[in-house]
């Protein structure tokens, strides 16, 4: 697959909800945006100390160890979305509570070094899908959560999501390292 042939995804692809997420990749080269994102995340997350991996910056809110679960639960489920719309299945697909799925999860008893490896592969796993995706599936569109949505458009709504929470870990938990660049 050529990547001009992807294309960014138009404003009907996705409702209103996931446009800041697309805002957040700047980038035509969405395959290698996430090729090199996972290598800036295992980045940043190698640089944080176990003994922090637990600690919230306020109270109620998840840890570092509960965003990287977070982060590995919300891509498997729109790499699976891409891959039903992509295969042409019509079935509309149901939402999910992030909130009710992060402590079921048990993420936080988990050692982040294993919840960052986790991530790794399931980003390994999405690249796969797409890196074999006809450019017909690309363009198909499917309902999840009851509005539409694009094959494409998931493909950026990845990226731009662990984007806003690489920024949320930088600005309110002190992660640095693994700077994400835009080419």
């Amino acid at each position: 697959m050529v990547e001009s042939e992807i294309g960014r995804p138009e404003g009907d692809e996705y409702t209103p909800f996931y446009a800041a997420y697309i805002a957040r990749v700047s980038e035509r080269d969405i395959l290698g945006v996430l090729a090199r994102q996972s290598e800036e995340t295992r980045a940043a997350l190698g640089s944080v100390p176990d003994g922090r991996a637990g600690w919230r910056y306020a109270p109620g809110k998840w840890t570092i160890r509960e965003i990287v679960g977070h982060l590995a639960d919300v891509e498997r489920i729109f790499a699976y979305r891409a891959l039903r719309i992509a295969r042409g299945d019509r079935t509309p697909l149901a939402g999910f509570d992030e909130n009710a799925y992060v402590p079921a999860s048990g993420a936080d008893a988990r050692p982040l070094a294993e919840l960052v490896e986790e991530l790794a592969a399931v980003r390994q796993a999405t690249l796969t899908l797409f890196r074999g995706l006809t450019p017909a599936a690309w363009q198909r569109r499917g309902t999840a959560n009851g509005a539409p949505i694009s094959v494409r458009a998931l493909a950026y709504i990845i990226p731009g999501h662990e984007r806003h929470h690489l920024e949320v870990l930088r600005t309110r938990y002190g992660v640095t390292g693994g700077e994400t660049t835009r080419r």
